[in-house]
């Protein structure tokens, strides 16, 4: 069983930095894809940040210049080094990865991490 889970989250202030981790554990045979994404309280998931099948890196605008998405496969990881928060990046903070377990013939599956919180405050 693929599981996904973040960690590096928290209580910062504003201009402050925090780089949040995903790890995928399990039969992983490789990670096709990496997104981060965040959830304000009432509103929708939105997408962040991601790293696409095809080795494309897509930001959101509000975060552009400031979060950089990477992935190490090596150790089954994505990571979401974020910059100069705001307020308005306090949010729940979730990983999405496209995990193939079977081999490369295995076109992969979407998992979901539980989430991070981070929270921007002076």
């Amino acid at each position: 069983q693929i599981q996904l889970t973040e960690t590096g989250g928290g209580l910062v202030r504003p201009g402050a930095s925090l780089t949040l981790v995903c790890r995928a554990s399990g039969p992983v045979f490789s990670i096709n894809a990496v997104g981060w994404y965040r959830q304000f309280p009432g509103k929708e998931r939105e997408l962040v940040a991601e790293i696409t099948t095809s080795g494309s890196y897509n930001y959101a605008d509000s975060v552009k210049g400031r979060f950089t998405i990477r992935r190490d496969g090596a150790v089954n990881k994505g990571f979401l080094q974020m910059d100069g928060l705001t307020a308005e990046d306090t949010a729940m903070y979730y990983c999405n990865m496209i995990v193939s377990e079977w081999g490369p013939h295995d076109p992969g599956r979407a998992y979901w991490g539980q989430g991070t919180q981070v929270t921007v405050s002076t």
